[in-house]
């Protein structure tokens, strides 16, 4: 059977200041002006960055007067880290068995 893992999170999470985002969000739900302070980033940037975590379903708004607070989605966080798991555990029983394609 073979085990893959969503290349397009991966990729989103790949980058440094999202990943940043993603772990204070884990903690907390916060507005983007929290995230400004907690990560030093430029507003118009963060902004861009919050846009590709919603876009891709990793978190979600929620409107509060005049600001918009965001929210990790646990369940997707969850999945991703079970893609790997699976991931894992296909190498463990390949390591196991030693399983080899014999060369040409």
């Amino acid at each position: 059977m073979m085990t893959s893992v969503d290349a397009e999170l991966i990729r989103v999470l790949a980058d440094p200041l999202r990943l940043r985002i993603v772990t204070l969000l884990a903690h907390e739900t916060l507005c983007t002006t929290h995230l400004v302070e907690e990560t030093g980033a430029r507003q118009t940037n963060l902004s861009n960055h919050l846009r590709v975590l919603r876009e891709a379903g990793i978190v979600e708004t929620e409107p509060c007067g005049r600001f918009t607070y965001y929210k990790l989605r646990p369940d997707v966080i969850a999945s991703l880290a079970g893609q790997f798991a699976d991931l894992a555990e296909t190498a463990r029983a390949t390591a196991e068995s030693d399983l080899r394609r014999s060369c040409p």
